[in-house]
């Protein structure tokens, strides 16, 4: 279940929305502009976008499902092989 707030004003008119899932992006109301660690600036004119949070994407800062393919080694540990004698 995604972890939302009530939305704060910003400006006179204007409100920001964050959604946070744990799993997943963080999925904000547009328009969008993201400073990256190096001082980048990327604007998305959309009315929504997804900023990824686990840094797998390929066009990072924005989302592509990248996190989808994250494994959980402890959590899931695959099918069961079993040996054939020879």
């Amino acid at each position: 279940m995604p972890y939302e707030r009530e939305a704060v004003p910003r400006g006179r008119d204007r409100v920001c929305r964050i959604r946070a899932d744990r799993d997943g992006p963080l999925l904000v109301e547009g328009p969008v502009e993201v400073i990256g660690p190096d001082g980048e600036r990327v604007v998305s004119r959309r009315f929504q976008v997804a900023v990824c949070t686990c840094r797998r994407s390929r066009t990072y800062p924005w989302c592509d499902t990248s996190h989808r393919r994250r494994g959980k080694p402890a959590d899931d540990p695959g099918p069961a092989r079993e040996e054939t004698p020879e």
